[in-house]
């Protein structure tokens, strides 16, 4: 007992380190931040990722649900106008953002907590800043919970 004790109090706490889903494309944006990847190209550690046919088959739902479960945050990388499957995809994609920015607001959790950017196939540069600049957002913002 007193050795655990002396483990435990040595140990100091560590830094807040937000959790990151990604919901991605498996044609466009998921091959750019497999080329992030491939290039070591270094974002957080603690973002997960799902490849997704598109983007405007997100369910608001799943984001609420994604923060409600230990998420911090969530990125939507979208197709942007190159969607293989709907020539109104960004237009259905903005839909779903706001729809689940609100849905967020009325359980009083920050909007903040959600962002979506186009990224294409070629965009690990900007995937990789994309993940440090929220997962900085998120770290001001805290652990998710009702804000």
């Amino acid at each position: 007992m007193a050795v655990d004790l002396a483990v435990e109090a040595g140990r100091q706490a560590e830094p807040f380190r937000p959790r990151i889903l990604v919901l991605s494309t498996n044609n466009i944006s998921d091959p750019g931040i497999d080329l992030a990847g491939s290039s070591h190209m270094h974002y957080p550690p603690t973002v997960t990722t799902i490849a997704l046919p598109c983007t405007s088959a997100i369910m608001p739902e799943w984001i609420v649900g994604a923060l409600e479960q230990g998420f911090d945050g969530v990125f939507i990388a979208s197709d942007g106008e190159e969607c293989a499957y709907l020539r109104d995809c960004a237009e259905r994609s903005a839909h779903i953002f706001e729809t689940a920015q609100q849905q967020l607001r009325e359980r009083g959790m920050a909007p903040g907590r959600l962002k979506m950017s186009a990224v294409c196939s070629v965009c690990a540069e900007s995937f990789t800043k994309y993940m440090h600049e929220f997962s900085q957002t998120l770290a001001e913002l805290g652990p998710s919970k009702k804000e």
